[in-house]
């Protein structure tokens, strides 16, 4: 009996390492071999002073776009974008304030915007957190729904008729696997009568998957939506 267990379990560590190429390459939605060049582009990207939103703002600044990083902590975003300057060589990064727990910062963030750039050809929603205690944005919202879901879509409806015009555009949400196990709990929305950090990070990522999808619906035929889920920045290494 000990034998079988033994040699069950080697069996299962045996098809774990076999598989793990498979998860990693599902996990990561795919590996990137396009060469293709955004010269003369301007891409916006929430959170892109850390983690996949930087190493996102790197890529894209690599093949040439104008880089507009929109973070919370201009220090830590001054700092990434010096990063990226000086590895790439392309001096078009741009570093913009916008805190999406803060519906006045997004809307003003959004009035600057379209006063300072001729165009924005991509959006990239990727700000987010994870499984923070419970706090509440500057608007009251629970701070998972309210930054990953609340800001992303007013930010997005703010900008959507300038992004149109900007077309050929595109609209890139930023969620994760995680939200298979969200369920949106309409009876306790902001998560006032119980809290989990977990359940919470899942719903507002089960929100951003939702927001993507009627929206594309809603502009069939004028503009591309793109729903990217990522697990971590492990698998967006350049």
């Amino acid at each position: 009996m000990v034998v079988l267990l033994l040699t069950v379990t080697g069996l299962c560590v045996i098809a774990s390492l076999l598989l793990i190429p498979y998860i990693r390459r599902y996990a990561a939605a795919g590996v990137c071999t396009s060469s293709a060049r955004l010269d003369g582009k301007t891409v916006l990207i929430t959170g892109a002073n850390s983690g996949i939103g930087k190493e996102t703002a790197w890529e894209l600044a690599a093949r040439g776009a104008r880089v507009i990083m929109a973070c919370r902590d201009l220090v830590k975003a001054e700092t990434a974008a010096q990063e990226i300057r000086a590895d790439t060589g392309n001096e078009q990064i741009i570093v913009r304030k916008l805190d999406l727990a803060d519906t006045k910062s997004v809307r003003q963030f959004a009035e600057n915007i379209m006063k300072e750039e001729k165009m924005i050809n991509i959006l990239i929603n990727n700000a987010g957190m994870i499984m923070l205690p419970y706090t509440k944005t500057v608007d009251g919202f629970e701070i998972h729904f309210g930054v990953h879901h609340l800001g992303h879509f007013l930010l997005t409806h703010l900008l959507l008729d300038f992004i149109k015009k900007s077309s050929p555009a595109r609209i890139i949400n930023v969620s994760s696997f995680a939200h298979n196990f969200g369920r949106i709990n309409f009876k306790d929305l902001q998560s006032e009568k119980s809290y989990s950090a977990g359940l919470a990070y899942c719903q507002s990522k089960l929100a951003n998957v939702l927001f993507t999808r009627e929206l594309a619906k809603r502009l069939q035929g004028e503009m591309k939506y793109s729903q990217s889920l990522y697990l971590n920045s492990l698998f967006c290494k350049h």
